[in-house]
């Protein structure tokens, strides 16, 4: 592994699943720094809801850094601020989920090249807080 080699994920990760822990399985197995990405609760609750997250950012964030596939964890709350922390990496990959496949990817010019993973038995943080997967 060359040190300039980066993986790039991110997401809300708000509450965190086998999901979440298979994307970062994933962007850990490309043998590259592995830098995450986090929404903001403000960015959150203007997507989301004022419901949502659930978990606070210094908890997510908490959370994150303590998953040992991931080396450095970023918090973001605008897509300029994303696309800032993205342009200032310069990943080799990014890994995100598959359901992004022909959607706009914040930050994409600056990423050599994006792998898309399955949803891992379609968890997601919304469909378990909505009681969808136990």
């Amino acid at each position: 592994m060359q040190h300039s080699d980066v993986v790039w994920v991110n997401g809300t990760f708000d509450v965190l699943h086998m999901g979440h822990i298979k994307l970062l399985a994933k962007a850990r197995s490309l043998d590259g720094v592995v830098h995450v990405g986090v929404d903001t609760d403000e960015r959150i609750k203007k997507a989301k809801g004022e419901t949502r997250p659930v978990n606070n950012l210094w908890n997510r964030i908490d959370f994150l850094t303590s998953i040992k596939y991931v080396d450095r964890v970023h918090h973001f709350g605008t897509d300029d601020e994303l696309r800032t922390i993205i342009k200032g990496l310069q990943p080799r990959w990014m890994v995100i989920g598959n359901d992004y496949i022909g959607k706009e990817i914040i930050g994409r010019e600056y990423i050599k090249e994006i792998i898309f993973v399955p949803r891992y038995q379609g968890l997601s943080s919304t469909k378990i807080i909505n009681g969808a997967h136990n």
